[in-house]
């Protein structure tokens, strides 16, 4: 079934609003250089990509590979809430997702980008579609069917959505209000971003994993962040040590959805860091005390990659985004 081409919050970027949610958040804004890099314990930021030289490079300066381009799924949500703090009331493994976002091209940090994670709760359910989404049963529209190639995944799940309708890897539109698992955080001077939120669950058809979006060139305004692009749409992944570790654990212990490994996921590229796969660090002996990881992603900041559609290349047409051939599905 051919996507349907979305609303326009997601076909056209230019009129992309993030809005400012409490009292404080502009103001938090303002000052997220200072506060994303050491907002929440173990917030280090530290390099984690395996860096590969560069001519231009000096002694203390250092390249990383362009990180790999994934489908953005049927569950996000433009104009999320502005927060680092994205765990509202979800139980769970505490996880702090310590992210820095660089030009992969020239080695420098991409200041003041919008950066969005959005993932699953530890039962496999997103919010704003816990209609759709069936954690500890079968699987929501984004899970791929079937059993896993080894093929490059051609992002097109088959089968319709459990309650609700459209089809593929289409965007839908939330079923509710809720926005648990969700935020937006401007990156600092270093091009660090610090998110604390909860170690995610697993649902059928897909292995652990988390949303992000970078966007740059926009403009963060006292009703939040306007305008500019999607650089970068991608996903995190989990290494099976950790993921094992956390079925331990109350409440993903209690899931009974069957569980699709990392070497078994269609939309992980298998290539590690550079396909996003975290640096994690936690007690091996009770990894319920919490979770850092940490990664860089080397973008390409004039490229437009929206995770719907084919990657828009620097002086290309605009229209080309809403025109391309979809080659989003799974979440």
């Amino acid at each position: 079934m051919t996507e349907n081409q979305g609303p326009k919050h997601k076909r056209d970027l230019t009129r992309r609003k993030v809005v400012v949610t409490g009292a404080g958040a502009v103001a938090a804004v303002g000052v997220a250089g200072g506060v994303a890099a050491g907002a929440f314990a173990g917030g280090t930021g530290k390099k984690t990509p395996t860096p590969k030289a560069s001519s231009t490079s000096t002694s203390s300066e250092v390249c990383y590979t362009l990180t790999s381009e994934t489908t953005e799924g049927p569950y996000y949500i433009d104009a999320d809430k502005l927060r680092q703090d994205i765990t509202e009331d979800k139980e769970g493994i505490p996880l702090t997702l310590s992210l820095r976002v660089i030009d992969s091209e020239t080695c420098k940090p991409i200041v003041n980008a919008a950066v969005d994670v959005w993932h699953c709760d530890a039962l496999g359910l997103y919010s704003g579609y816990e209609s759709l989404s069936s954690g500890g049963g079968s699987a929501p529209t984004d899970a791929p069917s079937g059993t896993p190639t080894g093929e490059p995944p051609t992002d097109a799940p088959s089968g319709a959505p459990s309650g609700g309708t459209g089809g593929g890897g289409g965007h839908e539109e939330p079923t509710d209000d809720k926005r648990y698992l969700r935020g937006t955080w401007k990156t600092d001077r270093q091009g660090r971003v610090t998110f604390k939120t909860i170690f995610p669950g697993w649902y059928r058809g897909r292995c652990v994993h988390i949303h992000t979006k970078v966007h740059v060139d926009g403009t963060w305004t006292d009703a939040g962040y306007e305008g500019g692009t999607t650089c970068h749409t991608g996903q995190f992944f989990f290494d099976e040590e950790s993921v094992l570790a956390s079925a331990e654990v109350e409440p993903y212990s209690t899931s009974t959805t069957e569980r699709t490994t990392l070497t078994e996921d269609t939309i992980y590229d298998q290539s590690g860091t550079t396909g996003g796969l975290l640096e994690l660090k936690y007690d091996k002996k009770n990894i319920a005390k919490g979770v850092i990881g940490s990664i860089t992603m080397g973008v390409d900041p004039e490229a437009t990659h929206t995770g719907t559609d084919d990657a828009v290349q620097p002086g290309a047409s605009e229209s080309a985004t809403d025109t391309a051939s979809p080659s989003a599905s799974a979440s």
